[in-house]
This record gives C-alpha cells, sequence and structure tokens, in this order.
C-alpha cells in the first residue's frame, strides 16, 4: 500500500489566482500606476457594457428541465421541484433572470461563480443563493476532499452565521471560468488589468488636461536673462515718452502711465483716437482742394486769364525779359 500510495495520490489543492500574492494574475498595481480592481474596471465604459451584455444576454435565455420517459424520449419536468428554482424562482429574493444574471457576472468579473444550495430535511433542493467570489477559498482537507471556505458579512442571506464558515462540496453550485487545473478559473479582469489599468489612466489624463482649460502643463526655459516684464513695460513707456517729448522729470508717473495708454495701440481709445485722426485729415484735403478751386476762380474773374497757379508759385521770376 505504500508504493501504491507514493504512485497515486489525489491531485494538490486548487489556487485561486485572485487570492495570494505569489502568483502574477492578481488584482491590484498595474504597469500604468492605476490600481484595478472589479469595482474599478466596472467604471470603465467598454468593461460594463460587456459584461452587462453578455450577463444578460446568458439571463434572457430559455432555461427548462427535461427527463427521459419509457420510449426514450425527453419531455419537461415541470413537476420536479428543480423546474421552478431554474426556471421561476431560486430563492425568495431573486427571479430567475436576477440569479443567472448575478452569476453570470460573477463569472466574468472574478472567473468563478459561487452559490449555496440549500436543503430540506429530506435532501431537496429548495433554494440557491449567490455567494461572492472575493470571499471565496477553495481547498482540500487532510482526506483530499475539496471544501469550500466563505466568509460571511451582514449582506449575506440569513442562512449562515457570520465569520467563516466550510461548505462540502455537495452544498455549493461552483461554476469555474477558464483556469489551468479545471478547478478554480481565474479572472478576466485580473489577466487583463495592464490593458484596463492604460485606460482608465487615460481616461484620468484627459479629464485633468479638460479640467486645467485644456492647457498643457509644463517648464519653459530660456538659455539667457528673462528680464521683469514690468521693468520692461516702464522702460517702454518712458522711451516712449521721451520720444514725444514727455519725460519723468516734467510730469508724475500717473501721468506718464496715462499717456502711455493713450498712445497703446492696443488701447480702444488709441484706436478711436486714430481712426478719428484719419478721417478728420481726409476732411481737411477736401476742403483745402474747395479753397484752392475758390481762389483760382476769382483769380480768373479779376484778370481774365487763367495761369497755372504751381507755374506761378514755383517758376522764377528773372526768367522774364
Amino acid at each position: 500500500m505504500g508504493i501504491l500510495s507514493g504512485l497515486f495520490h489525489s491531485r494538490d489543492k486548487p489556487k485561486d489566482s485572485t487570492n495570494g500574492s505569489n502568483y502574477r494574475f492578481l488584482f491590484g498595481g498595474t504597469t500604468s500606476g492605476n490600481r484595478v480592481t472589479e469595482q474599478s474596471a466596472m467604471q470603465m465604459t467598454v468593461v460594463y457594457a460587456c459584461v452587462r451584455i453578455l450577463s444578460e444576454a446568458i439571463a434572457g435565455l430559455p432555461l427548462h428541465l427535461y427527463h427521459y420517459t419509457e420510449t426514450g424520449s425527453k419531455e419537461k419536468a415541470i413537476k420536479h421541484p428543480l423546474y421552478f428554482l431554474l426556471h421561476d424562482e431560486p430563492n425568495p429574493e431573486m427571479t430567475s433572470f436576477v440569479f443567472r444574471e448575478t452569476m453570470m457576472t460573477h463569472l466574468l468579473l472574478y472567473g468563478n461563480a459561487y452559490s449555496q444550495i440549500i436543503r430540506n430535511g429530506k435532501g431537496e433542493v429548495i433554494g440557491l443563493y449567490p455567494l461572492m467570489p472575493n470571499r471565496m477559498t477553495v481547498d482540500r482537507d487532510d482526506k483530499g476532499q475539496i471544501y469550500y471556505q466563505y466568509l460571511v458579512s451582514d449582506s449575506d442571506a440569513p442562512t449562515m452565521k457570520e465569520g467563516t464558515v466550510n461548505l462540502k462540496k455537495e452544498d455549493v453550485l461552483h461554476i469555474p471560468g477558464l483556469g489551468f487545473d479545471g478547478l478554480v478559473g481565474y479572472s478576466p479582469i485580473a489577466m487583463a488589468k495592464n490593458a484596463i489599468g492604460l485606460s482608465i489612466a487615460t481616461e484620468e489624463y484627459g479629464a485633468k488636461f479638460f479640467a486645467n482649460g485644456a492647457t498643457p502643463g509644463g517648464i519653459l526655459e530660456y538659455p539667457g536673462t528673462v528680464k521683469d516684464p514690468d521693468r520692461v513695460k516702464e522702460k517702454g513707456e518712458t522711451f516712449m515718452a521721451k520720444k514725444k517729448g514727455v519725460s519723468a522729470k516734467t510730469h508724475t508717473k500717473q501721468q506718464l502711465d496715462d499717456y502711455a495708454n493713450q498712445n497703446n495701440p492696443n488701447n480702444k481709445a488709441y484706436k478711436a483716437r486714430m481712426s478719428n485722426d484719419k478721417m478728420t485729415k481726409k476732411v481737411s484735403r477736401k476742403q483745402d482742394a474747395k479753397r484752392q478751386a475758390k481762389r483760382q476762380a476769382e483769380f480768373e474773374a479779376e484778370h481774365g486769364v487763367m495761369y497755372p497757379l504751381d507755374w506761378m508759385c514755383y517758376s522764377n521770376p528773372y526768367d522774364f525779359d
């Protein structure tokens, strides 16, 4: 027996990759620096949409219980106790749709779906209650039998006491997802945590960028000496004042500032004044032309001969004999 027991032994106890620190496929930190959990992953629009569509699609499929007749054909076992539980109401708190939707959501997020099987004194199944996968541990006892250890909280069904409860494998409906040992599945969210973490980091960066008025942060380096803008403005104003014959010796600082503001090209008053000056010069030229035409008409009326005014002004009188 010692030789046979050394050759044939039960498989090692299953390991839930989402529990324990010795496994790479864990919820937690990612290469992007963001921590990924099932709650944070569900805040991503793509993850939530995928989980919702798959869960509702599975929950909406028809679920019936059949049994074989004496002739070998199949027919619905409507009178069987499990038919009501699976098709209508697994427990007084959930419909069949909600129960299957919840189980599918657990399977997609955690890689495992657990449900406690409630039996009566006859051993008949009278209820199914979903259990949270993140509080379930799968282990083996000394005899190699699988058992489930569940951490109970106040939000669970009142069928178990608070604390840690050990459940037999026949009292738990376990649906594992994709895994390496066929007993415990790995969480799809944990396996794709780096991609999800990158998406979370991208959304956070975009939110902060637009919250800052779409103004990127940074530091501008200048190889020379950066001058004080107030001093540069003051020097510019002083130069403009001196150019117009105004100086700090003859005027106060307030007068210099007022003069600089009046001659600032970006000032509305300056633009209006310049526009008015152009209009005034245009009107003045027209008036000068009218006055010149009037004087020429008076000269012709007095002398009877029209002489070019520019010739009379610019010709040399000593050229005549």
